[in-house]
């Protein structure tokens, strides 16, 4: 059965005319079919075949057509990159009512492959603002040429929210690959809905703080005077002595009366 499956797939033009000869000398299709080994079905087509249209030569095609045009193809495409968490669905609609021809979500992701562009998660950052940026800029070219026995003194310490829940919900971007950090690509936002933890932690070269884990509540001046500054940062401002330096953010707990007095003390 093989080899018949063979034969039929690669029935040239020679043999077309001398199978329709013989079905013309009166044959059956039945015997033309077994002298040549090949399947009854393929014989009876060939016949009719050359009754309906007068020749036995194969006809060729060229395959499904595109159901999109080039300028569709760049207008979805460019699409994609205005607004990079469409999904291919949405995509598909917008080139739908904009040609007039619809057009399915699978065409528009094989469009999208075809351009360069791949779902893939956006990374996420904490916004910063103009005034944020200039800032960590002039602290780096102020600091730039410190040594490692002066970042030797140096506490940073920063709190982290985790959340029980997540935030992407799976949403996608259309991106090129190597893109990942491009920031068209990143959404930034750094609060989570849900409930979740806040953790505290401080390092410094050659050493680090214990995570400190807050309990249920805000935390103001008085709790961060409390489970930080004083188990903490009093302890390494005692071991470093006079020249460590603590750095920390503008968060409204820090900048309170009670924690400045404390720092200056």
């Amino acid at each position: 059965m093989a080899n018949n499956q063979s034969v039929r797939r690669h029935l040239d033009a020679f043999t077309r005319g001398r199978i329709i000869g013989k079905l013309e000398e009166g044959r059956s299709v039945t015997s033309v079919a077994a002298e040549f080994g090949i399947a009854h079905s393929t014989v009876s087509r060939l016949w009719r075949q050359f009754q309906t249209t007068g020749t036995a030569i194969r006809g060729f095609s060229s395959g499904r057509p595109r159901g999109t045009t080039p300028a569709d193809d760049r207008y979805i495409v460019l699409q994609a990159r205005r607004n990079r968490r469409q999904t291919a669905g949405e995509i598909a609609r917008h080139t739908t009512q904009a040609t007039g021809r619809p057009i399915s979500r699978f065409t528009v992701a094989r469009r999208l492959h075809g351009g360069g562009l791949f779902a893939r998660r956006s990374l996420r950052c904490v916004p910063l603002t103009p005034a944020h940026r200039r800032r960590r800029s002039l602290w780096c070219r102020e600091h730039r040429n410190w040594r490692d026995n002066e970042w030797g003194r140096v506490l940073f310490t920063e709190e982290s929210r985790f959340s029980f829940s997540s935030d992407s919900h799976r949403r996608l971007i259309w991106r090129e690959r190597g893109s990942r950090n491009h920031p068209s690509n990143i959404i930034e936002r750094d609060r989570y809905g849900g409930h979740g933890v806040l953790v505290f932690g401080g390092i410094m070269l050659g050493s680090r703080t214990n995570l400190h884990i807050f309990n249920a509540g805000s935390v103001n001046g008085t709790r961060y005077c409390n489970e930080i500054l004083l188990p903490y940062v009093r302890l390494f401002r005692g071991a470093m002595g006079l020249q460590f330096l603590f750095m920390n953010d503008n968060a409204p707990c820090h900048r309170t009366v009670a924690a400045e007095q404390l720092l200056e003390s």
